[in-house]
């Protein structure tokens, strides 16, 4: 499994408990506090938030290993 652009934040948080640790590292408070909608993907949130993608992706495929 890995995290992808078209994963939805509730799919991320999901797959592993970490993900809002990564998120809040982004100061992306939505995944602690809401503000994001769950049902936004990952690509939309990057946009949203200005953050390069590939960086994000990155770092939440890093739980992984």
């Amino acid at each position: 499994m890995s995290f992808n652009a078209d994963m939805t934040v509730a799919d991320a948080l999901v797959a592993h408990p970490h993900v809002r640790w990564v998120l809040a590292a982004y100061h992306i408070s939505g995944c602690v506090q809401c503000d994001a909608r769950h049902d936004e993907t990952l690509a939309e949130v990057a946009e949203g938030y200005k953050l390069p993608l590939e960086r994000l992706l990155a770092d939440l495929n890093g739980l992984m290993s």
